[in-house]
């Protein structure tokens, strides 16, 4: 990846609609947890607006998962190709 000129902005995509989904929290009860309104969590699910870097770690938090596990610059795979992978690879 080539360095990033002075206000060019790179895409910043995200799993926080996954996560949600896994941790059964709607939008409200995310909002609420990260301290920011529910409209504010669909943007950032639809990558329509991206989080400062308190809001990013406030998200992770609630996940208990490293910034790099929700957000990458890089769009992610669908999570069951990365289990279908990972269970191939351990087997003999």
């Amino acid at each position: 990846m080539s360095p990033v000129r002075r206000g060019e902005k790179l895409p910043i995509f995200n799993r926080i609609a996954v996560l949600r989904a896994e941790h059964r929290l709607s939008r409200a009860a995310l909002a609420e947890r990260i301290e920011v309104n529910p409209q504010t969590v669909g943007a950032l699910e639809r990558g329509d607006h991206y989080p400062s870097l308190d809001l990013a770690f406030r998200i992770c938090a609630v996940f208990d998962l490293p910034v790099e596990a929700v957000f990458s610059r890089e769009e992610f795979q669908p999570m069951s190709t990365e289990i279908y992978r990972r269970s191939r690879e351990d087997t003999p």
